[in-house]
């Protein structure tokens, strides 16, 4: 079967509950490739007319609100101990460091750690359920939630779409070719936006650690005075 033929069967009903699922289990705080499939999703849309990017949109945006205020809840009501589960469950994404770097981000910037925080990988996952531990006020997790879900999620659907409606053409006429040299596109630009974010989080990490008036020098040694 052509690889066209066969995309047209895919339900369209199923790539809207997979991206919103996703999505919605990854700002719970469980990591998972939310950005990778809402890109895949996206271009999958921009060459099968039956999947609607406005539907699809709204799903990833649903998901993205919702489970942030799900992981929200959970960290207001499991407090340290779930940062401490969480860390022994997903080391890697939830470690002390990854940890102490979200609380200085959230101490620092309020709300908009919550906002900016969508649009970098490792501070998606943390957003609502540090958050919640946090005891940040809801109304105020909530306004940045939703702006930046809306942000993230619609922006990234519109600029991906229309990226792949250009290249649409070409796409067809290559069929697999196309398709996989659209998706590699498309995950290369999304790993490069990805290195970024981290080198930038990096470096503002740097610099906080090192305005710390709390890192005292040593103690010099007592100078013993002769009689």
């Amino acid at each position: 079967m052509h690889i066209q033929e066969w995309l047209e069967t895919v339900p369209a009903v199923a790539v809207y509950l997979l991206v919103g699922g996703v999505i919605g289990l990854e700002s719970l705080g469980i990591p998972l490739p939310g950005e990778i499939v809402l890109v895949s999703a996206t271009l999958l849309a921009a060459t099968q007319d039956h999947i609607n990017p406005y539907v699809l949109g709204a799903c990833a945006i649903v998901g993205a609100i919702v489970g942030d205020s799900i992981g929200y809840m959970i960290g207001r009501k499991g407090g340290q101990p779930l940062l401490d589960w969480l860390g022994r469950k997903f080391p890697k994404h939830f470690g002390p460091d990854h940890v102490a770097t979200a609380e200085r981000s959230f101490h620092k910037w309020g709300m908009w750690a919550v906002f900016f925080g969508r649009f970098i990988a490792f501070l998606r996952i943390f957003a609502g359920p540090l958050a919640g531990v946090l005891k940040m006020p809801y109304w105020k997790f909530l306004i940045a939630n939703v702006l930046g879900g809306i942000v993230w999620a619609g922006g990234t659907v519109a600029v991906i779409y229309t990226v792949g409606k250009v290249a649409e053409d070409w796409i067809k006429r290559f069929s697999y070719v196309g398709l996989a040299a659209a998706v590699v596109f498309g995950l290369g630009s999304l790993l490069v936006m990805r290195l970024r974010a981290k080198k930038a989080a990096a470096k503002r990490a740097e610099a906080e650690a090192a305005a710390d008036p709390s890192a005292e020098q040593p103690a010099a040694a007592p100078v013993a005075v002769n009689d």
